[in-house]
């Protein structure tokens, strides 16, 4: 097996404008929203990627058959031309950071993409209750369009800048002449954050011209509201007794 193969599922992998990645990270927030957008567009699967920088594990699925970790590119062909890229996993290695990202540009110059959108969560360590869509461009012609779309651009945030595969296709991205930017729902990063994830939606919805349904992730946020309500609650309660020992 070679570091990175990248198959082709069919004859002729198609053509889009713009590339969005959703791979794992915090909150699962980019996840969340590149995988519903695959789901409402109906995009086919058109590669599979495989690579010696995933964990050394297979995933078992609910048969009990293994197969390979593998991060996979879908297509949207209509109105709108929109590759997809999600997966299992992003590398277990600086280096391989480096070397998937280069790849990943090299399927996208393969599809004819123009423009990238790199999906992300922003972790602040605490619940949020009304999360912020943070952002970054490589080229500051993009901001004005970003900030109309209700994306954010704020000195020092995110603190040490945006690692992994959304932070690497932005800056790698400029050497090719691609656009890209990045979108990152602001979340507590202690779990799978579905409102994060609706917030970002809106924002990349606009900013590519699209209209899909959310209401699944609206749901699910809605669900997530209850819970950190019962988490808040429980933070209090948790307060008042120990109060009750002071003095």
């Amino acid at each position: 097996m070679d570091e990175i193969e990248i198959h082709w599922l069919r004859e002729e992998a198609g053509s889009a404008d713009i590339l969005i990645e959703g791979l794992p990270g915090i909150g699962h927030v980019g996840k969340l929203v590149a995988e519903h957008l695959i789901q409402e567009l109906r995009a086919e699967k058109v590669a599979d990627i495989y690579s010696i920088f995933f964990p050394p594990q297979v995933i078992i699925g609910g048969d009990g058959v293994a197969r390979l970790a593998r991060n996979e590119i879908f297509l949207h062909e209509g109105e709108k031309k929109i590759a997809f890229l999600v997966g299992d996993y992003q590398s277990a290695s600086a280096e391989g950071h480096y070397l998937l990202a280069d790849a990943y540009l090299d399927a996208a110059e393969h599809l004819g993409v123009k423009r990238i959108f790199t999906l992300g969560g922003y972790g602040v360590g605490h619940l949020v209750s009304g999360p912020r869509v943070l952002s970054a461009v490589n080229r500051e012609e993009l901001r004005p369009a970003v900030e109309a779309a209700g994306g954010e651009f704020n000195r020092d945030e995110p603190p040490g800048g945006i690692i992994g595969a959304s932070g690497l296709l932005l800056g790698l991205s400029l050497l090719r002449g691609m656009d890209a930017v990045c979108l990152m729902g602001e979340t507590s990063g202690y779990l799978v954050d579905p409102r994060a994830a609706s917030g970002l939606l809106t924002v990349l919805s606009e900013l590519i011209g699209i209209e899909v349904d959310g209401s699944q992730l609206q749901t699910r946020a809605a669900e997530m509201e209850q819970f950190i309500a019962k988490l808040a609650e429980s933070e209090r309660a948790g307060d008042d007794d120990a109060l009750r020992y002071i003095g």
